[in-house]
C-alpha cells in the first residue's frame, strides 16, 4: 500500500494548480458576481488539456484515470468551485458515452470533444424530479429504429451552452427503472429550447438551466442505450463521477482552512494573535483532520473505479463525507473571520455559498446514507460472531 502521489500525478497536480491560480482565482469573484458563464476560462483549460481528462488516448485524449481527474478537480475548485464545476460537466457529460456508448458514437462524439472545444452536458433531472432517477416523466416513443422525445429536464450543468446533451428519459413512467432509455442529443436538434440561467445561492459561474424537448427526433447513431439500460448506466455514471465531487468539496474546504490560517495568523483579539487561541487552533485542528479523512476516502473511491471495480458503495462514503466536511469546514471559517467573514469582500463567505451544493447535486447526501445503510444492514460482513440466531 503506497500513498504517495507518482511523478506522473505530482506533474499533473503542479500544472493544475498554476492554472486554477493564474486563470481561475484572480476572476472567481467577477463571475460570482455577474452569474456569467466563464466560457474563456473554460475555453483556456481546454487548450490546456484539462477539459476531457477521461477520455482514452484512442480517440484523442489523454486517457487520465478517475483519480487523476479528482487530483486535477481539487486544484481547480480550490480556486472557485462554480469554474471548477463549469470545466468538469464535460467529464460528467461524456461518462455515460465511455461506459455505454459504441465504438461509432465513442469515434464520434469522443474524437470530436477533444479535437474541437465543445460541452457536452449531462441530464436526468426534471423540474419534479432529482434523486428518484427512476420517477423521471420526460417521454420516449419509439418510431422505427429512432425515438421521438418529449418532456423537460431541469438543473442542467453548462446546458444553455452545450452542444451535445446526454438525456435519459422513459418510454413507459409506470415501468420505472426498466422503461428508462439514454440519447445523445444535439442542441441544434428542431425541437431543443435551452432556458435561461437559473439564479442561485452558490456556483454562480456555473450555468444551470432548463432544457425542454418538444418532438425531438432522435436518429439510430444517436440512441445511447434501450429502455432498461438507461437506469443502469445512470447508476454506473454517478459511480464514476461522485468521486469527483468529493474532490470539488475538499478544493473548495482546504481552501477554506488556507485562508483561515492566514487570517488567524494576522488577526489580533484582546492582545493576541487569534491564532494563539485553544478555541481557534482546535477548529482548524480539525478543518485539517476532516479534509485529510475525505481526500483519503475520495482516493479510494477514484482508485477503486480505476482497477475496474464496483465502487459505488466507497463513491457514496467518499461523497456523502466529504460534502459534510465542506460544509462544516467553511462555517467555521466564517467563524474564525467573525464579522469579516460574513462580508462579500473576503473568499470564506463565497466559498461557505458554493459549499451547500455538494450536499445535494448527483444524489443528495440523504440519498448516499440511504445506499451506505442498505450495504450495511445486507452486505456488510461481521467479524464478531451474531447475538443468537442470525436473521434471514
Amino acid at each position: 500500500m503506497d500513498f504517495m502521489l507518482t511523478e506522473e500525478l505530482k506533474a499533473l497536480q503542479k500544472k493544475a494548480r498554476e492554472f486554477a491560480i493564474r486563470e481561475v482565482l484572480p476572476v472567481s469573484g467577477k463571475y460570482d458576481e455577474s452569474e456569467e458563464f466563464p466560457l474563456p476560462v473554460i475555453k483556456k483549460a481546454w487548450e490546456q488539456g484539462l477539459l476531457n481528462l477521461g477520455i482514452p488516448k484512442k480517440y484523442g485524449g489523454l486517457g487520465y484515470g478517475l483519480l487523476s481527474s479528482c487530483i486535477v478537480v481539487e486544484e481547480i475548485s480550490s480556486a472557485c468551485p462554480g469554474i471548477a464545476t463549469s470545466i468538469f460537466d464535460n467529464n460528467l457529460g461524456a461518462e455515460p458515452i465511455l461506459i455505454g456508448g459504441n465504438e461509432e458514437q465513442k469515434q464520434r462524439i469522443l474524437s470530436e470533444l477533444v479535437n474541437t472545444f465543445k460541452l457536452i452536458a449531462f441530464a436526468t433531472s426534471e423540474p419534479m424530479m432529482g434523486s428518484d432517477v427512476a420517477g423521471m416523466k420526460c417521454k420516449a416513443e419509439k418510431d422505427g429504429d429512432e425515438y421521438i422525445l418529449n418532456g423537460n429536464k431541469f438543473w442542467i450543468t453548462n446546458g444553455g451552452y452545450a452542444d451535445y446533451i446526454t438525456v435519459f428519459a422513459t418510454i413507459d413512467p409506470e415501468q420505472k427503472h426498466k422503461g428508462i432509455a439514454a440519447f445523445i442529443v444535439d442542441t441544434k436538434s428542431e425541437g431543443v429550447k435551452l432556458g435561461k440561467h437559473i439564479p442561485k445561492l452558490g456556483q454562480r459561474s456555473s450555468n444551470t438551466v432548463s432544457v425542454g424537448l418538444k418532438d425531438v427526433r432522435i436518429p439510430k447513431e444517436n440512441v445511447l442505450a434501450k429502455p432498461g439500460r438507461g437506469f443502469v448506466l445512470a447508476m454506473q455514471t454517478f459511480a464514476h463521477t461522485r468521486p469527483a465531487i468529493g474532490a470539488f468539496a475538499i478544493g473548495c474546504a482546504r481552501s477554506a482552512m488556507e485562508y483561515s490560517i492566514d487570517y488567524a495568523q494576522k488577526r489580533e483579539a484582546f492582545g493576541r494573535l487569534i491564532g494563539n487561541y485553544q478555541v481557534i487552533q482546535e477548529k482548524i485542528a480539525n478543518m485539517y483532520k476532516d479534509i485529510e479523512a475525505a481526500r483519503l476516502l475520495t482516493y479510494k473511491a477514484a482508485w477503486e473505479a480505476d482497477q475496474g471495480m464496483d465502487n459505488n458503495l466507497s463513491s457514496s462514503v467518499a461523497k456523502a463525507f466529504a460534502s459534510d466536511v465542506a460544509m462544516n469546514v467553511t462555517t467555521e471559517a466564517i467563524q474564525i473571520f467573525g464579522g469579516y467573514g460574513y462580508l462579500r469582500t473576503y473568499p470564506v463567505e463565497k466559498l461557505f455559498r458554493d459549499a451547500k451544493l455538494y450536499q445535494i447535486y448527483e444524489g443528495t447526501s440523504e440519498i448516499q446514507r440511504i445506499v451506505i445503510s442498505r450495504f450495511v444492514m445486507k452486505g456488510y460482513e461481521h467479524a464478531m460472531p451474531f447475538l443468537g440466531k442470525k436473521r434471514n
